[in-house]
């Protein structure tokens, strides 16, 4: 029997396959024994390290014995370190196996789903129903323009360049009109200015004035 068969139970050609999960849940137990092992070797290397430092000069045999233990928990170490390599690797692809296997059952039952909801579908009967969906669009914007279209007197076409013309024969009249108001207020006369001259103050308004001069200047005297 293998080893990996005996890892995970195998008992022979009828034995059944254990399951994805089943070997992974394994394969990390072995990795904690593994890993557990690594820091008990770490610990033995320390301290077989230490008795060797500490009989160095006076008792070499017993160094050279630390020293020997030390150096097989160093190659037992290293093999455990390819171990976990080795079973890190095979657990990693069981459980990318394991995600594919799941993948590929959900595009199944996703695609058993989509062939139920297509199964009684047609596709003469879409292409005709889509065929009538369009003649019915086209037909509801014929019958929306013939409803817009305009009836009666506000039906009729004019002929735009004959309304344009009309206009403009329309402002220019009233533009002629405009110049000959302003032509018929220069020909307006003006009144003409007086060619005599103004009449001078009447001689009794004279008189007075020299009277009222006289007056007061007697008064002044007086005083």
């Amino acid at each position: 029997m293998s080893l990996i068969a005996r890892m995970f139970g195998g008992g022979g050609k009828g034995a059944k396959a254990p399951t994805t999960q089943e070997a992974i849940q394994r394969l990390r137990e072995t990795e904690e024994m593994l890993t557990k092992k690594q820091e008990f070797l770490e610990k033995k290397i320390e301290q077989e390290l230490a008795t060797a430092k500490k009989n160095g000069t006076k008792n070499k045999r017993a160094a050279l014995q630390a020293l020997k233990r030390k150096k097989r928990y160093e190659k037992q170490l290293a093999q455990i370190d390819g171990t976990l390599s080795t079973i890190e690797f095979q657990r990693e692809a069981i459980e990318n196996a394991n995600t594919n296997t799941e993948v590929l059952k959900t595009m199944g039952f996703a695609a058993k789903a989509l062939e139920g909801a297509h199964k009684h579908m047609d596709i003469d009967k879409v292409d005709d129903l889509m065929a009538d969906i369009t003649e019915q669009q086209e037909l509801a914007q014929e019958i929306s323009d013939v409803i817009s279209r305009p009836v009666g007197p506000m039906g009729e076409d004019f002929d735009e360049d004959e309304l344009l013309a009309e206009l403009e024969e329309m402002e220019q009249e009233e533009l002629d009109n405009n110049l000959l108001e302003i032509q018929g207020t220069e020909d307006v006369p003006l009144p003409s200015v007086p060619s005599t001259s103004l009449p001078s103050r009447p001689a009794q308004k004279k008189e007075e004035e020299d009277l009222d001069d006289f007056s007061e200047l007697e008064a002044w005297a007086a005083n």
